[in-house]
């Protein structure tokens, strides 16, 4: 399908200078289709179908980005839905904490703007104002639990906290719940307009089924259009009415539970083994380590688990506690763990820092 073929409107890139109120309201046009569509990057297009509001570019720590088209009906549906399940009503105010290079930080600005109230920007200050709802990242939860008393204080003050783009360990959530945070925990993806599982239960209007791989699949009324290609076109999905995830999952009595990327797997000594659910186990023995895991290639193994902290960590320790195929045959000692903007772990990155310190 080419854009061309529909009605047009003009396409054009966030700006950088562009202040938040600035964002706001170039973001409130381009939803009732009076302004601009936006994109979080450049694009060659210049013009996209007048139902398209934002083109948002992905990226993580697998995989190549892609252009994720999002109509206006499916980014206030997704907010609809959102405060819906919070209880928010109009005036209520939303806090942003978040890049606006990406859907979670860009829907707090839409989902204030649902609400008929100017977002808060908490970003870059450590005087923080108070808003009614949260949208975080677990390493933000991490520094407000260990180091920032003050950001702490605004979370304790919210009615509730978003936390999303990774994965929430049981201990952090249970730590913050003995401050008086009151945390969701959410799922999704910029396929799906943000986040649309809420404490493992879908949205209203979100269907969530496991395919016979086991994979996640996602539908309802704020799904993307497909993807926008360089030449103009647009790539819907396989299936347009439902998004097939890269993510391994289970559903008990309706609750979503999520075990891990596909591609966090890897094959290694003929065993298959989840990156991310090492990680936990991992962190369950060795609470208080800031840790990631990773693969390397290896002529014995095929696939080498790999384990680095910032911390020296004692190998016996952990051959007491894991079979030995979920021990890491290397470890790393790394000056910090390297994260994406979102603050997902970036294996990419963390093999590069060991393939460096080989080197030396």
């Amino acid at each position: 399908m080419i854009m061309g073929e529909k009605e047009l409107r003009e396409l054009i890139p966030i700006q950088a200078e562009w202040s938040i109120p600035q964002l706001q309201e170039n973001l409130a046009v381009a939803l009732e289709g009076s302004g601009a569509a936006l994109s979080t990057t450049q694009t060659q297009t210049k013009q996209v179908a007048n139902e398209v509001a934002l083109v948002v570019n992905t990226s993580g720590s697998t995989g190549d980005s892609k252009s994720v088209v999002l109509s206006s009906a499916a980014l206030i549906a997704s907010a609809n839905a959102s405060h819906k399940y919070l209880g928010a009503t109009p005036g209520d105010s939303w806090s942003l904490l978040l890049p606006t290079t990406h859907i979670a930080g860009l829907n707090v600005i839409v989902r204030a703007t649902a609400l008929g109230s100017r977002v808060i920007d908490n970003r870059n200050t450590e005087n923080y104002v108070d808003a009614d709802f949260v949208s975080i990242v677990p390493t933000q939860l991490y520094k407000a639990l260990t180091s920032d008393s003050k950001l702490l204080e605004h979370l304790t003050a919210a009615e509730a906290v978003l936390v999303g783009g990774a994965p929430l360990s049981d201990k952090l959530k249970k730590e913050a719940a003995n401050k008086h945070v009151k945390i969701i925990t959410t799922y999704g993806m910029t396929e799906m307009s943000g986040g649309c599982v809420y404490n493992q239960k879908p949205l209203d209007g979100v269907d969530v089924k496991i395919s016979d791989a086991g994979l996640i699949q996602l539908s309802g009324p704020m799904i993307a259009s497909g993807y926008l290609l360089a030449n103009g076109q647009l790539e819907k999905f396989a299936d347009s009415d439902s998004f097939d995830t890269t993510d391994l999952g289970e559903i008990t009595n309706g609750m979503l539970k999520v075990l891990g990327r596909v591609d966090d797997v890897i094959i290694s000594g003929g065993e298959k083994i989840s990156l991310s659910a090492v990680e936990e186990i991992i962190k369950q023995i060795l609470p208080k380590m800031d840790l990631i895991t990773f693969a390397m290639a290896d002529d014995l193994w095929g696939e080498k688990l790999c384990l680095a902290s910032t911390s020296l960590i004692d190998i016996e320790d952990l051959r007491t506690n894991l079979d030995s195929i979920l021990t890491p045959k290397e470890i790393f000692l790394f000056e910090e763990i390297p994260t994406t903007m979102l603050g997902k772990p970036d294996r990419k990155r963390a093999i590069e820092i060991a393939k460096g310190m080989k080197i030396k």
